[in-house]
């Protein structure tokens, strides 16, 4: 017990400091700062956001894997509202970053009315009202079966709806003269791969899981919908040979993004695919806890490409000392609010018996 107040003392003293050096950065380089914390928060919120919708479609398709990723995912999923409060300063100030929120954004009628701070604010409190409900409901429902299913049939639908206009109103909305049909489907894809990594890499610290090979299965999956769904838009946008659309591609291939989107597609296609296709780096848990923690780590060069190059005067050097910082704040809470909530015992009390039993050991 003395170990884990401990712990929680040191991660509080972590979190504060990085507070701290969040708020002299924004004395600094006010537009800097705010573009780091926004690329870190769309990295690291991506993990409850996407285990959301892995556990409704873990509840629609109930097997031995959803027992075992049950207590992982709920724990995961309840740092949802924390995670809508810490948009807040994005909210606040969304003027700083965002053009159509600037006092002389010239862009058509709808634009102007759609991307509104006020509507946009709106929309996301919509968004983690939504989602924290759904969470709830889920919790509520499990483990009955015909519960689950009707609460993940109908959550599933406003989910994947309610995430792909999420997507637009944060990232796509940096450059509100881009505009790609499938912005938001690729939003989704990227927090759903978020949300994989996220709940089998906790499932393999706490719940005790044993067997690799199906999670592996999985993790691979996900990471080829994700590789389609961006290579869809660049197939339809290189093939439609529209200058503004085609400059959105340009500006993340000069300026040394090239190398940042290349690590990309290296880190989380190449490298990850051809290793599980190896059975034994299947079936190896410490092969998979690996691979996993290597996918959160792409959502920062992910959400990285997708921000960075939309957003005018940032200063590198402070921007790159920002994000470290952010980095640092939000996967604090995020530790705070999963690893440590089950020593606690909550979302225990919803794990079969022998998760439950070998969480507890450990």
């Amino acid at each position: 017990m003395i170990g884990r107040d401990l712990r929680d003392r040191r991660l509080m003293i972590a979190v504060v400091g990085a507070a701290g050096m969040l708020v002299a950065g924004a004395f600094a380089d006010h537009r800097s700062t705010a573009a780091a914390y926004l690329v870190a928060w769309i990295a690291v919120s991506a993990v409850p956001i996407g285990t959301l919708g892995v556990l409704m479609t873990s509840y629609l398709v109930r097997r031995a894997w959803t027992e075992e990723l049950q207590p992982a995912m709920t724990a995961i999923c309840a740092t949802l509202p924390i995670f809508g409060v810490l948009f807040l300063p994005v909210l606040l100030d969304l003027a700083t970053l965002y053009p159509a929120a600037g006092p002389h954004a010239a862009l058509p009628a709808f634009k102007v009315v759609y991307l509104a701070p006020w509507f946009v604010a709106a929309r996301t409190v919509v968004y983690f009202i939504v989602w924290t409900w759904l969470a709830l409901k889920l919790r509520a429902a499990w483990p009955d079966r015909d519960r689950t299913a009707r609460t993940a049939c109908g959550g599933l639908i406003v989910y994947a709806i309610s995430v792909s206009f999420a997507g637009v109103d944060w990232i796509e909305a940096l450059e509100p003269q881009f505009h790609s049909s499938i912005y938001g489907l690729l939003y989704l894809g990227m927090v759903l791969l978020d949300g994989v990594a996220g709940a089998i890499g906790l499932g393999l610290l706490l719940c005790g899981i044993r067997r690799a090979g199906g999670y592996s299965a999985l993790l691979l999956s996900t990471i080829l919908l994700w590789a389609y769904l961006h290579a869809m838009q660049y197939i339809v946008i290189w093939s439609a040979n529209i200058p503004d659309e085609v400059a959105w591609y340009i500006d993340r291939s000069s300026n040394g993004w090239q190398f940042v989107l290349s690590l990309l597609a290296v880190g989380q296609l190449v490298f990850p695919f051809f290793a599980l296709l190896s059975h034994r780096v299947r079936a190896d848990r410490r092969w998979l806890l690996g691979l996993c923690a290597l996918t959160l780590a792409m959502r920062i060069c992910e959400a990285s490409v997708l921000a960075f190059p939309a957003i005018d005067g940032l200063h590198g050097w402070l921007a790159g000392i920002m994000l470290v910082t952010a980095l640092a704040l939000l996967m604090g809470v995020l530790a705070w609010g999963v690893a440590f909530r089950p020593r606690h015992g909550r979302w225990l009390n919803f794990a079969p018996p022998r998760v439950r039993a070998e969480a507890e050991r450990r």
